[in-house]
């Protein structure tokens, strides 16, 4: 358990870290950089201020007490002069101790004046070191700016990068809709050709493209039977056909009736012939 513990552990440092390097922007990461340097020196600046500020305290107390000893030492001269012995031997007392205090004083101040000393060095040190890093991070910057310029020229120049990619496979996926539909187109139009769709106009009729096959299989003879008798009918119009030819009947029998009448029938015309 502790294991897997330990293996998700580093999967999920691993995961950040990698989302931590796509969003850091070097260019800001300087800038934050050259901040905190900056805001280092000024804490070194005011540590020096109150080194400063302690030490003329320090020396201002020792003033008051280089004060107070030549006073106290007038005092005591002034009361020994005036057979005063023990307000001179309190005086003097009150002398010594301003004495001590006075010592202690100096090494104070001596302290803070090394302090202020070391501190003004490391002010000068990292002034310079700030002033070269923001230097530095100024050229840097520079160059990030332009090799991430170039980097999207080349990308956009080759059509490697994530947008173009993304424009590449679109451009794609047009293409090949536009050449999948032309190839619907002709196969519908060929299918059409070869008669396999049905007619929208017969639908509900219940005949398939084998019915109508049949169908005209079924009709053509007589169509051409029925044309055959009109030419007929217009070639019989056209040239009547030539009567049949009489034969002569026997004497004393009678003649075959021809267009209904009777041989023997007189005609008009004879009798008056006769005449």
């Amino acid at each position: 358990m502790a294991g897997l513990t330990g293996r998700m552990s580093t999967v999920v440092k691993a995961k950040v870290s990698k989302l931590l390097d796509r969003a850091e922007d070097p260019a800001e990461t300087l800038d934050y950089s050259y901040q905190k340097q900056v805001e280092q020196l000024q804490n070194v600046k005011k540590g020096i201020a109150d080194v400063v500020t302690a030490k003329k305290r320090l020396q201002m107390q020792e003033s008051t007490l280089q004060q107070s000893v030549v006073k106290l030492d007038t005092q005591a001269r002034q009361a020994l002069s005036a057979g005063q012995e023990d307000l001179a031997k309190a005086a003097l007392e009150r002398k010594n101790v301003a004495q001590t205090e006075l010592q202690g004083l100096d090494t104070q101040v001596t302290e803070l004046e090394d302090q202020q000393q070391k501190l003004t060095d490391s002010e000068q040190k990292l002034r310079a070191k700030i002033e070269s890093f923001r230097t530095k991070k100024e050229v840097i910057k520079a160059q990030y700016s332009a090799a991430e310029a170039q980097v999207r020229i080349s990308e956009a120049a080759t059509g490697v990068g994530e947008q173009m990619a993304d424009v590449g496979l679109a451009m794609q996926r047009a293409v090949d809709k536009t050449e999948n539909m032309r190839a619907r187109a002709d196969a519908v139009q060929e299918l059409e050709a070869a008669g396999t769709f049905d007619d929208v106009t017969q639908l509900g009729s219940g005949e398939d493209d084998i019915d109508r096959q049949l169908k005209q299989l079924s009709s053509a003879p007589a169509v051409e039977d029925e044309l055959a008798k009109m030419k007929s009918e217009l070639g019989s119009g056209a040239h009547p056909p030539a009567p049949a030819p009489q034969i002569a009947a026997p004497a004393g029998a009678d003649a075959p009736a021809v267009g209904g009448e009777p041989a023997g029938a007189e005609q008009p015309g004879e009798s008056d012939g006769q005449a």
